[in-house]
């Protein structure tokens, strides 16, 4: 049974939340950089324009990724998650650069900071916004195992980590006077997002590639096979080889041999194996398993390097 907040908390539906959180939080530190004329807060500022570009990109992937199977896709369109996740990568590693060029030159141009009151409370403002959706996404990706919306829940939680370093670092300017600070924490900022973009792009990489299920799930499986797996004495009944993984998206999927007696019947066969599938797909929410019959005696030759030739 499906939680009530999971089926109404869906992808589609935060990331359109995520959508006009952007657009508030970017109004709420524009005015701030445009009163203070810090550069910390444009940083800031500029890191929620990827934020918006970014929820938009997801929701646009997240939607082509809940389309059925069809000719041309026949396992589904899950993957489309993923570009959602390299792209915000992207975007994030443009921000963070765009950052370091501005500050590099208010570096060696510092200038006073007005207003600091209240620049500091938008930015406050901003964050507590970004904090609490970033809290529901993280919750929901989990339930929905949605990589579009961890990706966009991580990129929130950097925000929010941005806007605090920024707001010591305008503190410390005030109370010092040191006006260098405020370029220095922008800089530290960026390769700080420079980090989670690269590794935003990394994990949606390995996805791309047909990377294995994580590996809690790994155990799920194994458990639910020897579950099934049965001998008598020193002589396999029923026993499972070959098996291999991979995730797309919000789908996990498992290929797998299963052996079992020559003698038995198609019908019995193909019985135990239907038992089979169904223990794992109700052990591992979302998996989609394939498993080919063989006799106890017949071993399968896969993944020979001949194939490719």
């Amino acid at each position: 049974m499906i939680p009530a907040t999971v089926r109404l908390l869906t992808p589609r539906r935060l990331l359109m939340a995520s959508i006009a959180v952007a657009v508030i939080t970017i109004t709420l530190k524009t005015l701030a950089w445009y009163v203070t004329d810090s550069v910390g807060l444009l940083s800031d500022a500029m890191e929620s324009f990827v934020n918006l570009a970014s929820a938009i990109f997801g929701l646009v992937m997240v939607t082509i990724a809940a389309r059925p199977a069809d000719e041309d896709h026949p396992y589904g369109h899950h993957k489309a998650e993923y570009f959602s996740s390299g792209f915000e990568g992207a975007l994030i590693i443009a921000a963070a650069a765009g950052i370091i060029w501005a500050a590099g030159h208010r570096l060696f141009d510092p200038q006073p900071i007005e207003q600091v009151g209240w620049g500091l409370a938008l930015s406050v403002a901003s964050s507590a916004l970004n904090g609490l959706l970033a809290w529901v996404m993280f919750r929901s990706a989990k339930e929905h195992r949605s990589i579009a919306l961890e990706a966009d829940a991580k990129h929130l939680v950097t925000d929010v980590w941005t806007s605090v370093g920024v707001i010591v670092g305008i503190a410390l300017v005030y109370f010092t006077g040191w006006l260098w600070l405020d370029p220095v924490v922008a800089i530290g900022v960026a390769l700080n997002i420079l980090w989670e973009g690269f590794h935003l792009m990394w994990r949606s990489s390995q996805g791309l590639m047909d990377e294995a299920v994580e590996p809690d799930v790994m155990v799920a499986i194994q458990q639910t096979l020897d579950g099934f797996s049965h001998s008598r004495g020193a002589t396999p009944i029923i026993r499972f080889d070959h098996i291999t993984t991979r995730k797309a998206g919000q789908r996990r999927f498992v290929d797998l041999h299963m052996h079992m007696p020559a003698g038995w019947s198609l019908g019995r066969a193909a019985a135990v194996r239907t038992s089979v599938e169904k223990a794992l797909m109700s052990a591992v929410p979302g998996l989609r398993a394939s498993i080919q019959l063989l006799p106890s005696d017949v071993e399968a030759h896969i993944d020979d390097p001949k194939d490719l030739k």
